[in-house]
């Protein structure tokens, strides 16, 4: 969530629960969300200045937690907290890593907790992976995360069962949705090296695979309901809180994922054809009904 700009959205945490959530630059509400809902899990991250990869990861990384750990201290109901947002997927990979271990180091000189990794939807490559473990490895030794965002468009199990480039297909998973589960499957379950993951965005984003997918143009999930509805998908928001669902049923499944975030609510206009905030109350139905299930 960008910004607490509705009482729908704590209306939502009192009556769901959700296992998750994740809040971008305005952080103090999430004092209220603890406050109604202690079990939920509270991520944050503020913006920032740089994310060019120059000079030293280890002294970058210092240097990143120096300019934001006063505000860090000033939110103590976050429980972790994620550095750098989607990441070039070009990059090297060794900085990186390195960049977010050290990030992880020196979090925990303050008893706080990072969440590492917060890559876009379809990356990093799988082989990529394998030098970023010292990252994942540090985050799972001082009881970090890993975050990572998946979209679909113009459905958010498009291209569900593809293989990743070289990788043998698989019915469960694909290069965008449950792409998460080469990594979780084919390398940290057989090394024993398994960390805790949320998906801290998820959704509809017509920007993934534009040009190359069927459907309409059209950026986020109110772009598409016309042509769900002529898929037969659902009529109006619910055509996406079935999608949604979905998701969530297919998350469940993995123990080691705590949940995932919808993007996003308090966008504003920036982010108008994103957001949920008018159908947060459906959405808080949903997730009820799903609690009451023995």
């Amino acid at each position: 969530m960008i910004s607490n700009d509705t009482p729908l959205i704590m209306e939502f945490v009192r009556r769901a629960h959700p296992a998750v959530i994740k809040a971008v630059g305005d952080l103090g509400w999430l004092a209220d969300v603890k406050e109604v809902s202690p079990e939920t899990v509270t991520i944050g991250r503020l913006m920032a200045t740089s994310q060019d990869i120059e000079g030293d990861p280890v002294e970058a990384a210092r240097d990143f937690v120096a300019g934001q750990v006063s505000r860090y201290l000033d939110n103590p109901w976050v429980d972790y907290w994620e550095g750098w947002n989607e990441p070039d997927p070009d990059l090297d990979m060794y900085w990186y890593a390195a960049f977010e271990a050290e990030r992880v180091r020196q979090l925990a000189a303050y008893r706080l907790k990072a969440a590492v990794g917060g890559f876009s939807a379809g990356v990093p490559e799988f082989s990529q992976w394998f030098n970023f473990m010292p990252a994942i490895e540090m985050a799972r030794a001082h009881g970090g995360i890993l975050t990572l965002h998946e979209y679909g468009a113009p459905t958010m199990d498009y291209l569900l069962g593809d293989p990743l480039p070289g990788y043998p297909a698989y019915h469960d998973r694909g290069p965008l949705a449950l792409r998460y589960r080469w990594l979780y499957e084919d390398i940290l379950l057989p090394r024993g090296t398994t960390i805790p993951l949320v998906i801290t965005e998820a959704g509809i984003d017509g920007i993934v695979m534009s040009g190359h997918r069927p459907g309409p143009p059209g950026l986020g999930w109110k772009d598409f309901v016309g042509y769900w509805e002529e898929l037969g998908l659902g009529s109006g928001p619910q055509a996406y809180i079935n999608q949604l669902a979905w998701y969530d049923h297919q998350l469940q499944a993995d123990g080691y994922v705590i949940g995932f975030t919808v993007f996003t609510a308090g966008g504003g206009d920036h982010w108008r054809t994103y957001d949920v905030n008018n159908i947060l109350p459906e959405l808080a139905t949903y997730v009820v009904a799903q609690s009451a299930q023995p």
